[in-house]
């Protein structure tokens, strides 16, 4: 084939370059006078025509007058490959042109390893003043392309070359000799290289902060970023600033990050969320539950739609499509978000608050359909019968005994047809035997379905006593207890139970308070004595059971005993650990209270009498 170098051919072949530009810049800088389907297709237009125009330019032998319009057109032409997501294509366009480029000024093509090739570039095209702003435009195009590959480190490897971009692209204008018309670039190469810097420094330090090194990631979130970064990219060095800290030991000012973050954003609901696990971390409940709030409410506004007009060609999400920076910018759902706020509501002083978030969620669960799927809507989310019971104590510290059974009677009937007749488990606890499908799916669970059913009966139980129907409440435990009994541990020396298996122990244990209690107001001493005896055995550390066993002690006229359990109970200076403990299962926060006062006063005056 022979050389073609007529300047009216080059001049033609610029002038469509520049015209397909043009045509773009101008749909875009009539904005929101043109649909965002009227970019795409535009787009996809400038794509085709770009490549036909490479094809054009390439199709012919590269000589040295080429050279300065072949580079341009091709970072022109990946870019839009870029705006396309075509970025095997772009890469060896990329390549293959500047080989092509190496071969018309009379070098050998270098390995393909990127620092060896790119030093090769600089060295033969860079050094040529007429070449070396096309060349470092193309070098920002292949960061661009490393980015958003996850390739960090051609990145960590060319680092000297890639900081001396912002001298060597100069003003980002390619020379051209005498008159003649400057082939156009679709994005000025600078504009590019001050998004590619901060999005390299937020991708860097994601991959160091998930990798625990802490210290070198703050280390490079703090290089300054351009003043002209957009403000969400801002908010995310804020965050992830915020994040180092936090896990360095230095909650406040990781606080002082993330305000900073919606200061920059407000949109930023990452830096929202991180700032109620420090809240949560310094036990300022209050600040977590307003913090929860805003969350939700952020959270439930409508998605923003996508703006009118022409897309971006290249935008900050192609360049950071990293796990790294999407686990640690992740945002629990709306759901989670409301489940959270509802138990702290009813945790900390806000039932009647609490109550209302709990119903929310189970409305929204239902609307979404999610009941027929066994699972709630997020993974952190418990299990439908879990959340049931968890909003019917709520209920019921909300003095709403009624609401309370329907939703226990919902749980019931759930589970009903689930039951085994007896489930035998070993600890460690062993996989369960695989049951057969049901329509909730928590067939899997054997003994989950035990706990959720056991519990739906305590919960019923605790509103009769909070009625004061002591027969129904006597009842109610009992079918609870009865329940439990089919299930039976298999220990191995174990030395920390199973979370299942602490959870039937505290079940059984508050099953049998409750019955013993009942029983005390029934006037069935003995009764309530030997379930009171046997609650403390399967869960120690039970308030209520341990008072209301003093007092029958008492009444049963066994003072001495009585005295000396509750001098036990005083002098005990380790409370029972609650954690991991689901909400329904703590101590009822209604039903038969004891005087204390009344109760103290009689032990003690009886101890005092006995030393006199």
């Amino acid at each position: 084939m022979s050389h073609v170098s007529a300047p009216c051919l080059l001049d033609r072949w610029t002038e469509e370059n520049n015209a397909i530009v043009d045509k773009w810049k101008q749909h875009r800088d009539r904005g929101d006078a043109v649909t965002r389907e009227q970019g795409l297709t535009l787009l996809k237009w400038c794509y085709v025509e770009s490549h036909k125009l490479l094809q054009k330019i390439q199709g012919v032998l590269a000589v040295p007058a080429h050279v300065q319009l072949e580079l341009t057109v091709v970072y022109n032409c990946c870019l839009f490959s870029f705006s396309q997501t075509q970025l095997t294509e772009a890469e060896h366009l990329l390549t293959h042109s500047l080989e092509r480029a190496l071969g018309a000024v009379g070098c050998d093509c270098p390995p393909p390893n990127p620092p060896v090739f790119w030093c090769t570039v600089l060295k033969s095209l860079g050094s040529t003043p007429s070449l070396r702003s096309c060349t470092l435009q193309l070098l920002c195009l292949h960061w661009a392309l490393w980015l958003s590959t996850c390739r960090l480190g051609h990145i960590q490897e060319l680092q000297e070359e890639l900081r001396s971009l912002s001298e060597g692209l100069g003003a980002g204008e390619v020379a051209v000799e005498g008159g003649a018309v400057r082939p156009a670039v679709l994005v000025h190469p600078r504009d590019l290289k001050d998004l590619l810097l901060i999005c390299t420094v937020i991708a860097q330090g994601a991959e160091l902060l998930c990798e625990g090194w802490c210290s070198e990631a703050l280390t490079v979130l703090q290089r300054d970023p351009s003043p002209l970064a957009p403000r969400d990219l801002l908010a995310q060095i804020h965050t992830l600033t915020g994040l180092c800290l936090s896990r360095t030991g230095r909650p406040h000012s990781a606080m002082q990050c993330y305000r900073k973050a919606l200061e920059t954003d407000v949109r930023c609901v990452c830096a929202l969320h991180q700032s109620i696990l420090v809240y949560r971390q310094l036990g300022n409940t209050q600040a977590e539950i307003q913090a929860l709030r805003l969350l939700h409410s952020v959270l439930m506004m409508p998605p923003d739609t996508q703006p009118a007009g022409a897309p971006p060609i290249i935008c900050p999400a192609s360049l950071l499509p990293g796990q790294s920076l999407s686990s640690l910018l992740s945002v629990p759902s709306p759901l989670s978000v409301l489940h959270s706020l509802a138990q702290k509501c009813v945790l900390h002083g806000s039932v009647s608050d609490g109550v209302e978030h709990y119903l929310d969620l189970l409305a929204a669960l239902q609307s979404d359909h999610q009941l027929s799927q066994g699972f709630s809507e997020a993974p952190s989310l418990p299990r439908l019968p879990e959340l049931y019971l968890e909003a019917g104590s709520s209920l019921l510290m909300a003095q709403r005994p009624a609401d309370c059974l329907a939703l226990c009677d919902e749980v019931i009937s759930t589970t009903l047809e689930l039951l085994p007749e007896r489930l035998l488990l070993e600890e460690p606890m062993e996989a369960s035997v695989p049951v057969s499908p049901d329509r909730l799916g928590l067939g899997q669970d054997r003994l989950g379905v035990v706990l959720w059913s056991g519990a739906a009966y305590l919960l019923q139980a605790h509103c009769y006593s909070h009625l004061k129907d002591w027969k129904q409440a006597v009842t109610h435990y009992t079918r609870c207890i009865n329940l439990l009994m089919k299930v039976c541990v298999k220990p191995k020396g174990c030395v920390k139970l199973e979370l299942g298996v602490r959870t039937l122990q505290r079940l059984k244990g508050l099953a049998l308070a409750g019955r013993g209690i009942s029983f005390t107001h029934r006037d069935q001493k003995r009764e309530s004595l030997r379930d009171l005896q046997l609650s403390l055995q399967a869960a120690p550390g039970c308030a209520s059971a341990g008072l209301w066993l003093t007092e029958v002690l008492w009444r049963l006229g066994r003072r001495q005993e009585a005295a000396a359990f509750w001098e036990k109970t005083q002098s005990s200076s380790t409370a029972p650990s609650f954690e991991g403990v689901p909400l329904y299962l703590l101590d009822p926060q209604t039903g038969p209270s004891l005087d204390l006062t009344d109760l103290r006063r009689r032990v003690e005056e009886f101890i005092n009498t006995r030393h006199s």
